[in-house]
């Protein structure tokens, strides 16, 4: 019997604008897990020790914050997005 792979999303996530898609589209989606669990790809997809350096954040820390249930702070968040080279625009509500 042949072992079933697992499609995971890191693999896929090559150049800037592929991450910047794929983060626009959790942000859209706008559930938490969601946008946890991009991050969380992106990170791999990266690489959590660099991240890890560039946030200041522990890889445990990370890896447990960017998960779909890790429900990561909005500074979290912030730190990460912004050790991508990206930013986030909020609009008020």
């Amino acid at each position: 019997m042949k072992k079933a792979t697992t499609w995971d999303a890191a693999d896929y996530l090559e150049t800037e604008a592929d991450i910047a898609a794929y983060l626009n589209a959790a942000l859209d989606d706008g559930d938490i897990s969601v946008i946890a669990a991009a991050l969380g790809d992106v990170a791999r997809a990266k690489g959590m020790t660099q991240l890890s350096k560039e946030t200041g954040i522990t890889r445990d820390g990370l890896y447990k914050a960017l998960s779909p249930t890790g429900n990561p702070s909005f500074d979290t968040v912030q730190k990460v997005v912004k050790a991508f080279g990206l930013r986030l625009d909020v609009a008020a509500a």
